[in-house]
Order: C-alpha cells, then sequence, then structure tokens
C-alpha cells in the first residue's frame, strides 16, 4: 500500500506541486478579497454615515455591499484552482433573475430608497409634496416613507411612487415667498390702495426687507385693477404671515374705502299679466 502510495507521489509529482501551488494562491487570493471586501463596506458605511443616513439603513446596505463583494472574490478563487465557475454564474443569474421578477416591486421600492437615502432631496421633518400627498417627512425607510399631515393623518407612500414624480420640498430653503393677488376696483383709489400694502408689510417684523417687499400692478383684468403682493419671510412664518397678512388687508380696505370687486348675480323676473 505505501509502495503505491509513493509510486503515485513520484508519476504525479509536478500535478501534485501545481495544485498544491494553486490551492495556496487561492487561499490567499480568498484572504485577500475577503479584506478588501470589508474595506469596501467599511467605506460605504462611513460615506452613508457622514451623509446622517440612519444605522439600520447604513448596516442593510454594507451588508450587501460585503456579501457581493465575497461572492466575487469566491468565484475568482474557485477559477484559480481550475474549476468552471460559468455555471456557477449561470446558476446565481438565474436565482437572480427569478428573485428580481418575484420581488420587482420590492427591489423597485428599495432601489428608490437607496436613491433617495444617497442624493437627499429631503429629510425627517422637511414639508414636503410627493405623490400627492402634502405633509411632514416623519420617517425613511428603505422600501417606504412615512408622512404626516397637517390634520395628523399618517401616510405611508412606496419609494418608488416618490422617485417616479415630482419632488416638491418647502422646507430645503430658509426663505420663502409669498405670492398674493389682490384685486381692487376701478373706482378705487391705486395709489392708496398701494400705500395701503405697502404699510401693511413694513408693519410686520416678520417680513424680511432683503430682499424687499414687491407691491405692484399686475393685470387690468375685466372687473378688477390686479395688484401682486410679494413679501418674503422666513419658512418657519409662511403660513402666519399669510394668513394675517389677507385678514389686514381686507380689514384696511373696509376702513379706507377700497372695494375688492366681487361677482354680483342679477336675477329678473317677468311677470305674466292675464287678461
Amino acid at each position: 500500500m505505501l509502495d503505491q502510495i509513493l509510486t503515485y507521489l513520484s508519476k504525479n509529482q509536478e500535478f501534485l506541486l501545481t495544485s498544491a501551488f494553486n490551492l495556496l494562491i487561492a487561499i490567499v487570493i480568498f484572504y485577500i478579497g475577503r479584506w478588501l471586501a470589508l474595506g469596501a463596506a467599511r467605506l460605504v458605511s462611513k460615506a452613508l454615515l457622514l451623509r446622517k443616513v440612519d444605522r439600520a439603513v447604513v448596516s442593510f446596505l454594507s451588508s450587501i455591499v460585503y456579501a457581493g463583494a465575497l461572492i466575487a472574490v469566491a468565484l475568482i478563487a474557485l477559477s484559480h484552482l481550475g474549476i468552471q465557475t460559468t455555471s456557477f454564474i449561470a446558476i446565481l443569474g438565474a436565482a437572480g433573475l427569478a428573485v428580481a421578477l418575484a420581488l420587482q416591486g420590492s427591489l423597485s421600492n428599495f432601489a428608490s430608497g437607496v436613491l433617495i437615502i444617497i442624493f437627499r432631496p429631503f429629510k425627517a421633518g422637511d414639508m414636503v409634496d410627493v405623490a400627492g400627498i402634502s405633509g411632514v417627512v416623519e420617517r425613511i425607510d428603505i422600501f417606504q416613507t412615512i408622512f404626516k399631515t397637517g390634520d395628523n393623518k399618517k401616510i405611508i407612500v412606496p419609494n418608488s411612487q416618490i422617485t417616479g414624480g415630482a419632488i416638491i420640498n418647502y422646507s430645503a430653503e430658509a426663505r420663502r415667498r409669498i405670492d398674493l393677488v389682490i384685486g381692487i376696483s376701478y373706482d378705487s383709489d391705486l395709489r392708496l390702495a398701494k400705500q395701503i400694502l405697502t404699510d401693511i408689510l413694513a408693519a410686520d417684523k416678520r417680513i424680511l426687507q432683503d430682499p424687499a417687499p414687491v407691491v405692484a400692478v399686475n393685470a387690468l383684468a375685466d372687473s378688477a385693477v390686479q395688484l401682486v403682493v410679494r413679501p418674503w419671510v422666513q419658512a418657519e412664518n409662511y403660513w402666519p404671515v399669510y394668513w394675517d397678512a389677507l385678514e389686514k388687508i381686507k380689514l384696511t380696505f373696509d376702513e379706507q374705502g377700497i372695494e375688492i370687486p366681487f361677482p354680483h348675480m342679477s336675477l329678473q323676473m317677468k311677470k305674466e299679466v292675464k287678461e
């Protein structure tokens, strides 16, 4: 038995040495590749944490990067041993395709969640208008985003619906402009109306003076002279100033005799005279 083993070793010495060397290289490739995969996962994790992404999401994404890199390293190591990896790749591809078809909607939401996390079109606490919903972003998850509306309703929206349309972020900038259109009758004093509007804006300390508020004639409409009133405010003061300005304008116009025209309906009744 020993003689047979020695004979086999002597006849296949070159093959065995080559195989042992290839095995050693494959092991080295695997361990170096594993170290590089860990480094790539850590790099992705640090980059996402710098963007203040939720730690749970960071852990999930870094795990995916590590797993994908490790699979690639394993295939390279097996290929160096002379093992045909084409069949493995085909099996992985078929399995990936089957999973992708089965989870098409979920994968779309996942990809959209990754885009939201990376590019950050909005963050938690922002007031946004997306997918036909207007509300405050409460939480961004990997598959859906949760909003809270002004009347305290919680709405869960799949991420693919968010990235598939326009995103309006009302909180992205520190300042916002209020756009009001005020109509006065042609019989009213235009100069007085403009002065009243200018004084109302100047008296409100919440209105910014840089950029300066704008009060100007916008159109000579069929039944009214239309004035545009455009003050700038801090974003958090937008609605309080909007509502207060409208109320103040109406009350002051009434006091100063400035008429705000409104539609009138005339009803005529014809009386038939019976003979």
